[in-house]
C-alpha cells in the first residue's frame, strides 16, 4: 500500500499541494514585483515587433491586424511581422492588401511548421522586444504597454500575458477550459511572485530579441525559449494586465488533440532543455518546473497505478484502507465517464471530473506518442470566430 499512497501523493501534488506551496512561499519571501507603469516614458519605450504565426487564417487575420494597428503604443516603435506557413486560403493576400508600412509579410515556400518559420524570420526583426501571438488572439489596447514595462528590469528575460477565453453560451468545452485557465492563471501569478512563471503562452508573451534562439521544427516555442532564457540566468514574469482574448478550440475532439500535441512537444522540449530541471542550474525554478509540468503530465500514469494496486489489495481483502481507496477511485471514474453523454456535461459535478480525466488522458497520450517517436511540426487550426468586446 505504500506504493499506492505514493502514487496518489504524486498525482495530487501538482493539482493540490503545489498551489498551497506557492501560496505559502509567497507569504514568506515574495519577489519585488511592483508595477512599472512609469518605468518608461514615450521616448524611452522599447521598440516592439509583434510576430503572428499563421497557416490558413483568412477568417481571422484581418481582425488581428486591425487590432494590432489600433494598439495603444507609439506607431514609430511597433511593427508587425506575419509569418505565413505556405498558406493557400487567401491569408497572404489579405495581409499584403493592408496599406500599413509597419505590417510585413514573410512566407515560407513550403509548409514546415510554426517553429521553422520563427527560426527563419525572427532573426530579421530589428526591434528590442519580440511579442509572439496567435492569429485569433485579440489584444486589449494597452496589452503591449503592460508587457514591456517589466523589461526595465535587466533581469527579466520574458513576460507572459493573460489569455482570456471567450465562451459561447452552453459550450461545455469552453466553460471547462475557462475553469482550467482560471486555475492556471492563479499558478502563474503565484509563480511570478516567488520566482519565475513556468513557460510562456503562445497567445501573448514577449522576450528580449537577443535572447531568441533557433528552434528545431518540432520545438514548441513558448516553452522551449523560456526554458533557454531561464538557463541563461534571466527571470520570467507574469503580467495579468496584459490581456488577450481567444476562443477555445471549436470542437471537443479539436481540444483533445490540441492538448495531446502540446504535451508531446513540451515533453520533447524539456528533454532537450533538461538543464532547466537541474536545481544546481536554475534553483527553485527546477522544482516548480517539475511540480507544475512534469508531474501533471504523468498524473494519469500515477492514478492508474494507484487504482490497480489498491484494487489488487481490495480484491484480496487484505486492507480496509485499500478497499476505501479503490471504491473512491472507481466511483470518481464512474462519475467522470458519465460525461461521455453530452447532455450530462452541463452539470459541473460531472463535467469537472470528466474534463480532468480527459485532460490527463490527453497528457498520457502525448507522452506515449513521444516514446514511440511521434513528432508534431504542423497542424490545422481549429477556429471559432467570436466578436470580442474590449
Amino acid at each position: 500500500m505504500t506504493i499506492c499512497l505514493l502514487m496518489l501523493g504524486l498525482a495530487a501534488w501538482p493539482w493540490l499541494g503545489y498551489p498551497v506551496w506557492l501560496w505559502l512561499l509567497g507569504q514568506i519571501s515574495p519577489k519585488d514585483l511592483k508595477q512599472r507603469q512609469e518605468a518608461f516614458d514615450n521616448d524611452s519605450l522599447p521598440s516592439v515587433s509583434v510576430v503572428v504565426s499563421a497557416f490558413n487564417e483568412a477568417d481571422v487575420i484581418k481582425e488581428k491586424l486591425q487590432n494590432i494597428l489600433a494598439l495603444d503604443y507609439p506607431k514609430s516603435k511597433i511593427d508587425c511581422l506575419v509569418i505565413s506557413d505556405a498558406s493557400d486560403d487567401g491569408t497572404d493576400e489579405i495581409v499584403a492588401a493592408f496599406d500599413a508600412p509597419n505590417i510585413r509579410l514573410a512566407r515560407t515556400a513550403q509548409r514546415r511548421g510554426k517553429s521553422a518559420g520563427l527560426t527563419t524570420f525572427v532573426p530579421e526583426c530589428q526591434q528590442d522586444i519580440v511579442v509572439f501571438t496567435d492569429a485569433n488572439a485579440i489584444f486589449q489596447s494597452d496589452a503591449i504597454q503592460h508587457l514591456v514595462k517589466h523589461f526595465s528590469d535587466s533581469k527579466v528575460g520574458y513576460v507572459v500575458g493573460q489569455q482570456k477565453y471567450v465562451q459561447s453560451a452552453g459550450d461545455q468545452v469552453s466553460e471547462s477550459e475557462g475553469l482550467y485557465w482560471k486555475y492556471e492563471t492563479m499558478l502563474k501569478r503565484w509563480e511570478s511572485r516567488v520566482d519565475s512563471v513556468v513557460g510562456g503562452d503562445g497567445a501573448i508573451y514577449a522576450i528580449r530579441r537577443d535572447l531568441f534562439k533557433p528552434l528545431r521544427d518540432d520545438d514548441i516555442n513558448d516553452f522551449t525559449n523560456p526554458l533557454q532564457i531561464i538557463q541563461n540566468g534571466y527571470r520570467g514574469v507574469y503580467e495579468p494586465n496584459a490581456i488577450c482574448f481567444e476562443h477555445v478550440a471549436g470542437s471537443f475532439g479539436g481540444e483533445y488533440q490540441r492538448k495531446v500535441r502540446i504535451v508531446n512537444r513540451s515533453f520533447r522540449a524539456l528533454v532537450r532543455e533538461r538543464g532547466a530541471a537541474n536545481p544546481f542550474c536554475t534553483g527553485l525554478f527546477a522544482f516548480h518546473l517539475v511540480s507544475h509540468k512534469v508531474l501533471r503530465w504523468f498524473t494519469a500514469f500515477f492514478l492508474l497505478a494507484a487504482w490497480v494496486i489498491s484494487g489488487s489489495y481490495a480484491l484480496a481483502g487484505q486492507n480496509t484502507i485499500a478497499v476505501i481507496l479503490f471504491a473512491a477511485q472507481t466511483f470518481f471514474y464512474a462519475v467522470a465517464s458519465m460525461g461521455l453523454v453530452e447532455r450530462l456535461r452541463q452539470y459541473r459535478l460531472i463535467s469537472v471530473p470528466f474534463y480532468f480525466c480527459l485532460g490527463n488522458l490527453a497528457s498520457a497520450n502525448g507522452i506515449l506518442l513521444y516514446c514511440i517517436g511521434r513528432k508534431f511540426t504542423t497542424w490545422n487550426p481549429d477556429r471559432v470566430r467570436t466578436e470580442v468586446q474590449q
